[in-house]
C-alpha cells in the first residue's frame, strides 16, 4: 500500500535489525507522518498494510548494483540536510522538489558480527560495509537542529511519546540521538578498520594474511555495568566490553548471587579463569590479588579444590575460586566452608546454589566454558598518556622441542608434574617461582625483585615438605644460588626458559645436586 497524502512530516525508515519497527511506524502514521523507505524495511511495513513510499520512486531512482546504491540521491539528503529556517534552503528544496525529512531511523548491516563469524567469506564481509546508512545517520545528526535521527530501537517509545504528546522531539532530545548516532557510526567504522588494520601493509583486503598489531589502533567498548568503585573506595571505575563481538570470558559472564562486583573482583576473577583453563582433567584456581594461591587437579572437582586450598589456606582466605566444572554439591558445601569473594564456574546447578546463596554476599558468576583467547584481541595496558598493546601469552604446556639440560632426565612422574608447574607459572606474577606435585602446587613465590627471594618465599609459605616436588621458574636463573635453593627446599627437578649467560654454572649446580633440568626456550614473565 502506498501513501497518497503528502503531509509534508516524512520518516525515512532503513533499518537492518527490525526489532520494534513496526510498532513505531504504526504511531509515527497515527501522528500525521509520511513513511519512506527501502527494500526489506519497506516490504516488511506493506505486511502489515502500513502505508509506505519506497524511496525509488520518491526519487525516481531505481536501487542500482545489487541494492548498493539506495539512498544516496539529493532528494534524500538534501531532505535530511535542508534547514527550514534558512529561506534560501526552502526556496531550493522546492525548487528541486525535495521534502523536508524530519525523522531518520536507521540501523547498520552488522559488520562487526559477520567478521567475527570464521565461516564469513571474504565477499560475505564486503558486502557488509554499508555505505548509504552511515551516509545518512551523518547527515542528520548534523542536522539535528531539525532532524531526530534514531540508531538503536530501545529509544523508539521515547521518540514515538515525545512526538505524540508535542508533535515534535524537544533540542535535548535531539542533542542526546545525535550523539548516539555519531557514536554508533564511529563504532561502526572502528570495527571495518581494526578488520583491515591486521591485514599485512600492500595486500588485498580480501586475501591478506592477519597482521598481528595494527598500525592504528582503534577501540569501540560498551559500559555494561558501573562499578562499586576501583582498586580503591576513593577510585570510580566501570566495567566494558567490546562492541558488536559475542561476549567471551568475563564479558559474557552472568551473575546469579551475591553483592555488586569491585574492580579488583572482575581483575581477580579474569585472572583465575584464565588459569583454571590451562587443562581439561577437573581442576581448581584460587586467586589472591591476580596471583594464584593454589591451583589443583582432581578426580572430581572437590578433590581439585580440597588440594588447591590446602596449598596455602591463609591466603585463600577472601580469595576467588575458578572452577572448569559445574559445581556439585560436596563442592560447594567445602566452598561454603570458608570465606570467599567470588566462585566462577561454568554452571551452579540447583543442588549448588542451594548451599552456596546462603552466603548473601559472596558472588556466583557462571561462564560459558569457552578457555582461549580471541585472536583479533590484544592484552592492553595503559601507560601515563599512552597505551600497550601485545599479543595474549597463548602458549601452554611445555614444548615439544624442549630440551633436557642436565645428566638426569626427568622421571614420567617428574615430567607431568613439571609440565603441570609449566602451565601455572605463567599466570604468576614476576619474578615466579612454583613449587608442584603431578596433580598440585605445593607452593608459590611471586612478585619478587630477585629470583632467589621468590624461591625463599615460596619455602616461607609452604604448608608442609617440598621433597620430591618440582619448579617452574617463569624466566632464567642468572646465577646457581636459586638452583642451590631450590634444590635445599627438597625439588628433584626444574623447567626454565633457559637463555642466560650463566646457563652452564647453573647447570652445572643442577647436576651437582642431581635435578633434572628442562629448558623450554620460552619465557613467561607476567607484569
Amino acid at each position: 500500500m502506498t501513501a497518497n497524502t503528502d503531509t509534508g512530516r516524512y520518516a525515512l525508515l532503513s533499518v537492518y535489525d527490525k526489532k520494534g519497527i513496526l510498532s513505531l511506524a504504526h504511531g509515527l502514521i497515527d501522528t500525521g507522518f509520511r513513511i519512506l523507505s527501502t527494500g526489506g524495511t519497506a516490504a516488511a511495513l506493506r505486511q502489515e498494510d502500513i502505508p509506505v513510499q519506497e524511496v525509488s520512486e520518491y526519487t525516481g531512482f531505481p536501487e542500482i548494483l545489487g541494492g548498493r546504491v539506495k539512498t544516496l540521491h539529493p532528494k534524500i539528503h538534501g531532505g535530511i540536510l535542508g534547514r527550514p529556517d534558512r529561506q534560501a534552503d526552502l526556496q531550493e528544496m522546492e525548487l528541486q522538489g525535495i521534502r523536508p525529512i524530519q525523522l531518520l531511523v536507521v540501523n547498520l548491516y552488522p559488520f562487526a558480527k559477520v567478521a567475527a563469524d570464521p565461516q564469513s567469506t571474504p565477499e560475505r564481509l564486503v558486502e557488509m560495509i554499508d555505505i548509504g546508512g552511515p551516509t545518512m545517520i551523518r547527515a542528520a545528526a548534523k542536522n539535528h537542529a531539525h532532524v531526530g535521527v534514531v540508531v538503536d530501537p530501545d529509544d523508539y517509545s521515547r521518540v514515538l511519546q515525545e512526538i505524540r504528546s508535542s508533535g515534535t522531539l524537544t533540542p535535548g532530545t535531539r542533542i542526546d540521538l545525535a550523539r548516539k548516532a555519531f557514536e554508533h557510526t564511529a563504532t561502526y567504522d572502528t570495527g571495518i578498520i581494526n578488520q583491515w588494520s591486521r591485514l599485512a601493509p600492500g595486500t588485498d583486503p580480501q586475501a591478506g594474511d592477519p597482521s598481528p598489531l595494527p598500525e592504528r589502533l582503534f577501540l569501540a567498548f560498551d559500559k555494561t555495568l558501573d562499578l562499586r568503585y576501583g582498586e580503591n573506595p576513593h577510585q570510580r571505575a566501570a566495567f566494558y566490553r567490546p562492541v558488536g563481538k559475542p561476549p567471551e570470558g568475563l564479558a559474557g559472564a552472568k551473575k546469579l548471587h551475591g553483592k555488586e562486583l569491585s574492580f579488583n573482583n572482575l581483575l581477580d576473577c579474569d585472572a583465575a579463569w584464565r588459569a583454571v583453563g590451562e587443562f581439561d582433567r577437573p581442576a581448581a584456581v584460587i586467586v589472591k590479588h591476580t596471583n594464584p594461591c593454589g591451583v589443583a587437579l582432581g578426580e572430581n572437582l572437590f578433590q581439585a579444590y580440597d588440594r588447591a586450598r590446602q596449598t596455602d589456606p591463609v591466603s585463600a582466605f577472601g580469595g576467588i575460586v575458578a572452577l572448569n566444572r559445574p559445581v556439585d554439591r560436596q563442592t560447594a558445601d567445602a566452598i561454603a566452608s570458608t570465606f570467599l569473594e567470588c566462585v566462577v564456574a561454568p554452571d551452579f546447578p540447583e543442588e549448588a546454589l542451594a548451599v552456596l546463596t546462603k552466603k548473601k554476599n559472596i558472588r556466583l558468576l557462571a561462564i560459558e566454558k569457552k578457555n582461549g583467547v580471541d585472536s583479533n584481541s590484544f592484552d592492553l595496558r595503559p601507560l601515563s598518556g599512552s597505551l600497550l598493546a601485545q599479543e595474549f601469552d597463548s602458549r601452554s604446556g611445555i614444548p615439544a622441542d624442549a630440551r633436557v639440560v642436565t645428566k638426569r632426565k626427568p622421571t614420567d612422574e617428574e615430567w607431568k608434574a613439571l609440565d603441570f608447574a609449566w602451565r601455572i607459572v605463567k599466570h604468576v606474577k614476576s619474578n615466579a617461582i612454583v613449587f608442584c606435585r603431578e596433580n598440585g602446587t605445593e607452593a608459590i613465590g611471586a612478585g619478587q625483585m630477585s629470583r632467589v627471594d621468590s624461591v625463599r618465599l615460596a619455602r616461607l609459605k609452604a604448608g608442609g615438605s617440598l621433597e620430591g616436588t618440582v619448579v617452574s621458574s617463569d624466566a632464567f636463573f642468572p646465577f646457581r644460588d636459586g638452583v642451590d635453593a631450590l634444590a635445599d627446599a627438597g625439588a628433584t627437578a626444574v623447567v626454565q626458559p633457559g637463555g642466560s649467560k650463566r646457563d652452564p654454572e647453573v647447570i652445572a649446580a643442577a647436576d651437582e645436586k642431581n635435578l633434572a633440568m628442562v629448558f623450554t626456550g620460552i619465557r613467561h614473565f607476567r607484569h
